[in-house]
């Protein structure tokens, strides 16, 4: 999953950029409202967590912007501000989450699982796909008995490609939703962290979790019972 982070002081800013990647997400970084609205309009974000008090672009006008043809990315305010008037208003904006400062990141964290969750129809914590199991709250894969040590990369494909089973990815939206603006596309990343995918999921079974389509994509192949 890939998130922005919007935020002006750049201690907290690091702080939440080391943390989230931490958690296996891609991260961008934007410092004032108009380098938000750049990144926002070059890339695609699962979620964006969004200060108010910005420099250039404050934060409620980046909100409008975003909200004025897209109503599909997740936004969460993370705020000083707390009085209730400012948290109704930035929710009736179109922000699907409101998070006070100063703030526990493992609340910060448990709130992004959360709506990342409802941005794909309300997912169950775990998915499964034939006899493999991902389970989003351990950040754990097994099959059948045996737990699967996977890198951050390789479960934020395989995360990804569960939550669209039976879906063609292309390498195209596989790149945008698990690496960040630092990464080059046109590297052999993914092709390098998918072998290395198959091959420890082909340790435990013999079953074929993930279809190559060449010069197409990828997708999990899942059962009608599926």
């Amino acid at each position: 999953m890939r998130i922005l982070i919007v935020e002006d002081e750049r201690d907290l800013n690091y702080i939440l950029n080391k943390g989230l990647r931490k958690s296996g997400y891609a991260v961008d970084s934007a410092y004032d409202g108009q380098e938000a609205l750049d990144l926002y309009h070059a890339n695609q974000y699962d979620l964006i967590i969004l200060d108010l008090n910005l420099p250039k672009i404050d934060g409620l006008e980046v909100l409008k912007e975003i909200r004025k043809n897209d109503l599909n990315t997740k936004v969460m305010i993370l705020s000083a501000q707390s009085a209730i008037e400012e948290r109704v208003k930035g929710l009736d904006m179109g922000a699907n989450d409101y998070l006070i400062k100063p703030f526990d990141f493992r609340e910060l964290d448990a709130r992004i699982r959360t709506l990342l969750r409802i941005d794909f129809k309300l997912n169950p914590n775990i998915l499964i796909v034939k006899d493999l199991t991902l389970d989003t709250n351990s950040a754990t894969v097994r099959i059948k008995n045996n737990d699967v040590e996977l890198t951050r990369k390789e479960y934020a494909i395989l995360h990804y490609l569960m939550i669209n089973k039976g879906r063609l990815i292309s390498n195209e939206e596989i790149f945008e939703h698990v690496w960040n603006n630092e990464a080059d596309e046109f590297s052999n990343a993914l092709k390098f962290h998918m072998h290395s995918l198959k091959k420890k999921l082909a340790k435990y079974s013999d079953e074929e979790y993930i279809e190559n389509k060449r010069g197409l994509g990828y997708k999990v192949i899942v059962d009608e019972k599926d």
